[in-house]
């Protein structure tokens, strides 16, 4: 490499520079940023069902993704099932851990702040009396989600909380859990 293709120095592995020209570059054609994402799922047996996640749609086009990505999920043995895989509420945790964590680590690149660790801790609260039809009053989803994080930076605690509270506003899956999303669902 000569002087003039010095890679960039990064703190945190993220790279701050393609996603604002990204943000630049779609702002002068907005319908360039609308998305579909995508994921196939086919039932495996008992309460096992298995995802595939290879394509989406989004810059005007469809497009691959370099590999072909499966995602299994089943129940625990408490539910008479063989706990071959994360609940789906628990990948619905896992993505909320992924978009924020993500988030954090962006944000603190733009800003300069170099990450040692970031640790989250999730729970999401439920009652099954709603999806075993004990109660219709009550709700089959989380009643309340907690995320805890642990995150050692070369910043100030003031600073680490706006890199958390900066990645809540902009994380797509704290919007989907915290927002109203319509959902149609068909037979074909």
């Amino acid at each position: 490499m000569t002087n003039a293709q010095v890679a960039p120095q990064r703190l945190n592995g993220v790279n701050v520079d393609a996603l604002l020209g990204a943000r630049k570059a779609l702002e002068s054609a907005p319908q360039a940023a609308e998305f579909v994402w995508k994921a196939t799922s086919e039932w495996k047996g008992g309460v096992h069902t298995g995802t595939k996640i290879d394509k989406f749609f989004g810059l005007g086009a469809d497009q691959e993704r370099s590999q072909s990505f499966n995602l299994d999920t089943d129940h625990p043995q408490v539910f008479a099932a063989p706990d071959a895989a994360p609940t789906p509420v628990e990948m619905v945790l896992a993505g909320l851990a992924g978009c924020l964590t993500a988030g954090i680590a962006s944000v603190a690149e733009n800003r300069g702040i170099k990450l040692r660790s970031v640790r989250a801790t999730l729970e999401g609260e439920m009652n099954l009396y709603g999806i075993l039809g004990i109660d219709s009053d009550v709700r089959n989803g989380f009643r309340a989600v907690r995320v805890k994080y642990d995150i050692d930076a070369d910043a100030d605690a003031d600073d680490v909380a706006a890199l958390v509270a900066q990645s809540q506003k902009r994380s797509a899956v704290f919007d989907i859990i915290t927002n109203p999303t319509n959902v149609f669902v068909t037979v074909e």
